[in-house]
């Protein structure tokens, strides 16, 4: 708790206005832009803003943005593109209140992507993706990702946030050691005569990511499950920025929102794009999506006349304030938490990710795989917790289930060889072409 929390009690003019404040909040007016600089022709983005499902009598919209950043070919980037989202809603069960479908979201997206995955790599194609994916309900954004294309949030108080991990070797420690716990070896590329050169990658098959959408061939260790994060901005707005690894191998994230700041989203995206390809050249395909979440009734603040007609909106919203604009006192009570995480989760383990212990325990039906959606016949279910040896009588309490083909991946992707597999010496030689 902070200081200013401890020492003040909020005046009852304030209580007041927040209580007028929160009897209807409106949702956010989307608005986005987006850029691209094609290298190899393996991005692919999706872009809706008029999402619609059922709640109750009524229906209720959300928007979905999604970057994939194909390797080895761009099969797995449209192939994830058009089953994605649509894996997504039919994990989610059809009866959930906006409230619930909230909380049921996160081990929906996990379900998802690992869904895309199987089904993708029964088309025995190698390439692969990474996944940024974000859901935008009300003010509350919900990522999941895979890879090094990554999502940022910056609040109007100038409140950076990340919202993905990266999940490069070279910078991920954590992801290492589940590579070489589970079996595999993470070193650079051997040239012979003992030289190494190039990123860390993860052997065999010599990915520079731990997770993905495809690389069949690269092994079990490369794990399609997401890291997911939620948060609930304040109804002020904010700015996301969703740019594949040729922006973010170029830009900081202080410099992306730096050189946009005060343009439209459109305009916003061609700048980071121009500002990435001008610091780097153009070694990748350069992708940018920029999203602001504006509130609808919001005037904008006196400013001279802007140089350029439409600007001064969004120049007023999304520069950074100094200490000496906050003084309003009101201010600092209305909105004590511009951006509220809600949750956040990393692990690899589908044990973990997709555990009913979470809230809505009821969300995976009994009879029903947790990731592909088929029917399970009766005693042909098997718990998340428990190993295929381990096998009895369905109860509800042990959930969720999966099918055989999904148990098989999960014990893959956990490392955990079935009886009779045997250890493959890894070699570290040039054999195939690198995505990155």
């Amino acid at each position: 708790m902070s200081a200013k929390t401890e020492h003040h009690t909020v005046p009852l003019s304030v209580l007041l206005k927040r209580e007028l404040a929160n009897e209807k909040i409106e949702n956010p007016e989307i608005i986005y832009g987006l850029a691209n600089q094609s290298k190899k022709g393996e991005d692919f983005t999706l872009l809706k803003t008029e999402c619609q499902r059922m709640v109750g009598d009524g229906v209720s919209t959300f928007s979905v943005f999604g970057l994939f950043d194909g390797h080895n070919g761009s099969a797995a980037a449209i192939y994830s593109k058009e089953n994605l989202l649509n894996n997504v809603l039919s994990a989610l069960p059809s009866d959930l209140n906006r409230d619930e479908w909230l909380l049921a979201l996160p081990r929906a997206l996990v379900a998802a992507f690992v869904k895309t995955d199987i089904e993708f790599q029964e088309k025995a194609q190698t390439s692969g993706t990474t996944v940024t994916f974000v859901i935008i309900e009300g003010w509350i954004i919900t990522v999941a990702s895979v890879g090094d294309s990554r999502g940022m949030l910056e609040s109007t108080e100038g409140e950076f946030l990340y919202l993905s991990a990266d999940h490069r070797l070279e910078c991920n420690e954590e992801e290492r050691i589940r590579i070489t716990e589970s079996g595999g070896e993470v070193g650079r590329l051997n040239t012979g005569g003992g030289a190494e050169i190039g990123p860390l990658r993860c052997w065999p098959g010599g990915l520079c990511l731990s997770r993905s959408i495809g690389d069949m061939d690269v092994g079990p260790f490369i794990v399609p499950v997401p890291h997911v994060k939620q948060v609930k901005l304040s109804s002020s707005g904010g700015r996301v920025i969703i740019s594949s690894d040729g922006v973010w191998d170029a830009l900081s994230a202080e410099v992306a929102y730096d050189c946009c700041r005060g343009m439209p989203p459109d305009a916003a995206a061609e700048q980071i794009v121009k500002e990435a390809v001008q610091a780097k050249g153009l070694r990748d395909d350069t992708t940018c999506i920029v999203i602001d979440m504006l509130p609808v009734e919001k005037p904008p603040a006196p400013l001279p006349p802007p140089k350029r007609q439409g600007r001064g909106v969004f120049k007023s919203m999304f520069r950074k304030k100094s200490a000496e604009s906050s003084s309003n006192i009101d201010k600092d009570y209305l909105e004590p938490d511009v951006v509220e995480e809600l949750f956040e989760e990393g692990s690899a383990l589908l044990s973990e990710r997709l555990d009913s212990k979470y809230p809505l325990c009821n969300m995976f039906k009994l009879f029903i795989c947790a990731i592909c959606q088929v029917e399970l016949k009766p005693g042909e279910g098997i718990s998340i917790h428990a190993s295929s040896s381990n096998l009895g009588k369905l109860r509800p309490w042990d959930g969720p289930f999966l099918c055989p083909s999904c148990h098989e991946k999960k014990e893959a992707m956990e490392g955990k060889r079935r009886s009779g597999d045997t250890v493959v010496e890894v070699t570290r030689q040039p054999s195939a072409v690198f995505a990155f």
